[in-house]
């Protein structure tokens, strides 16, 4: 089953990239009495996420914030140590990298996809949603090869 809005997150780990290192944190503690602007990637370092997906995040996250926003917070079926990387390379210090390395995050949500046609095994759907003391308010899901619902322009309008 898919999550939809108004469904609490599930409660699964995620590993944070810090400064220091990987930090395990419980999905139902690091949302709670906030509202988070989450979105997720196939991967670290691909090619839309990479020269789209984050920088747009990047662009607007004084805007998002202005709106609202605590945090905005960046996940993918990656293990912490790239997706730090991928945030030094491509991101800022305004979002934050929650890694799902064993994609049980995305199975939770119920949206995973299989990217093995393209090495990628099973990864997360490209999405975007925003969270409220961690219920979805806002739930975005692009079909398969799209990137327009997901960005943070389209989440500013939602705001």
């Amino acid at each position: 089953m898919t999550i939809a809005k108004g469904d609490k997150l599930p409660d699964v780990k995620l590993v944070k990239a810090t400064e220091n290192g990987p930090e395990a944190v419980q999905s139902s503690d690091y949302f709670a009495g906030k509202k988070v602007a989450l979105f997720s990637v196939p991967g670290a370092f691909t090619p839309t996420c990479s020269a789209k997906h984050l920088p747009g995040f990047v662009e607007k996250a004084e805007e998002l914030k202005a709106k609202g926003v605590d945090e905005i917070v960046g996940t993918a079926v990656n293990d912490a140590f790239v997706m730090g990387a991928w945030n030094k390379a491509v991101g800022s210090d305004d979002i934050t990298m929650l890694a799902d390395g064993n994609a049980e995050f995305v199975d939770a949500l119920g949206l995973t996809m299989d990217g093995s046609g393209f090495g990628l095994g099973k990864r997360g759907q490209r999405f975007s949603m925003i969270v409220e003391d961690g219920v979805v308010t806002e739930l975005n899901v692009e079909e398969p090869g799209d990137f327009s619902v997901s960005s943070a322009e389209h989440m500013l309008g939602q705001l």
